[in-house]
């Protein structure tokens, strides 16, 4: 009996294994504990063993012990796992239907993500993280000085130059206690913008230092944030087979509702990381308008299309074509050469 292929359902404490052998026969139904589960996995399974997971939190990491190994790993993506699920959802059933998804000939994996790329997408979610509670923070004075007749300035900028003129005019109506809490409001902003501040000083060092960030940035409407989130998202896009499998992985191509023979486009979908596609949408926003007075070839090609379709069109368009030329450059290796860009 040799177990060829194992679906394993991750968990905080409790792991369920799920195996099969060459003739698609279940061999191996145990629910192990997260001390022991790797260790039984080594002592049953012959090295060259596949074993797949859903891509969900902690995958990663177990994907690279497993591989240290000697294992084949497949992560797959939690979507693609549920049509495999039969009658009701337990840890066995999920951990066979994860077997059964990995088996497919068609079926499409998750690459595994190495340390560093955990590390800068670690990085990009605390920086956004902070940034939404700034966001936050900044509703909330405004909500507290609305209530006081005071109406604050819509641009987190005006608003940091207002709280200090609010605390010092004497005649606007404020009482002491509220003034104390409004300085304490102003701390907690200032607090965060220090955050933000040295995050993004880290994402400046690491775009700086990292070879193919720097290839990247020369791309239009790429910055170290977006490079780096690239790199954090796909590494080196050895996953996709062409610029749009990675395009249409970040949500930036259309849906599709056709049938009869009747294609029917629709808005994109909108899958994948949406912090990754709202940073490459924006690029694309600030490319379009510095595109205005120029004539290279990406120039004239956004300049055409915002002139005959809508501007948010446009801009998706226009980062659809970054991810891909960025898919060249990270699977080739190059630089970036406006003279192949292509209508």
């Amino acid at each position: 009996m040799k177990i060829i292929r194992v679906g394993v359902d991750l968990a905080k404490s409790v792991f369920q294994v799920h195996g099969v052998d060459r003739s698609e026969k279940p061999v191996l139904r145990r629910k192990l504990s997260r001390k022991e589960w790797l260790k039984f996995l080594t002592d049953k399974l012959e090295p060259g063993c596949e074993i797949g997971m859903e891509a969900c939190c902690g995958a990663h990491y177990w994907a690279r012990q497993l591989q240290a190994k000697g294992f084949k790993v497949k992560l797959v993506a939690p979507q693609f796992v549920k049509p495999y699920v039969k009658s009701n959802k337990n840890d066995a059933n999920d951990a066979e239907a994860i077997c059964e998804a990995m088996g497919r000939p068609s079926m499409r994996f998750v690459a595994i993500k190495t340390v560093d790329q955990q590390d800068i997408q670690a990085v990009h979610r605390i920086r956004s993280g902070l940034i939404e509670q700034r966001t936050a923070k900044g509703n909330q004075i405004r909500g507290l000085m609305a209530e006081r007749g005071l109406v604050a300035p819509k641009e987190m900028a005006q608003l940091r130059a207002a709280l200090p003129a609010w605390l010092e005019d004497g005649e606007n109506g404020l009482s002491g206690r509220f003034r104390q809490l409004l300085n304490g409001l102003w701390g907690d902003l200032l607090a965060l913008d220090a955050r933000i501040d040295e995050l993004d000083r880290e994402i400046a060092l690491i775009a700086k230092s990292d070879p193919v960030a720097r290839r990247l940035q020369q791309l239009r409407g790429v910055g170290p944030i977006t490079a780096t989130a690239l790199i954090a998202a796909v590494g080196n896009g050895e996953q996709f087979a062409k610029g749009r499998q990675m395009s249409a992985a970040l949500g930036l191509t259309p849906r599709q509702h056709s049938s009869g023979g009747r294609d029917r486009l629709l808005g994109i979908s909108k899958r994948g990381d949406p912090y990754l596609r709202t940073l490459l949408i924006h690029g694309a926003r600030a490319v379009m308008q510095m595109s205005k007075n120029k004539d290279d070839r990406l120039s004239q090609w956004v300049n055409k299309l915002a002139a005959r379709s809508h501007h948010n069109l446009a801009a998706v368009a226009l980062a659809n074509k970054t991810t891909r030329m960025a898919w060249a450059m990270l699977r080739n290796g190059t630089d970036y050469q406006p003279e192949l860009v292509t209508d």
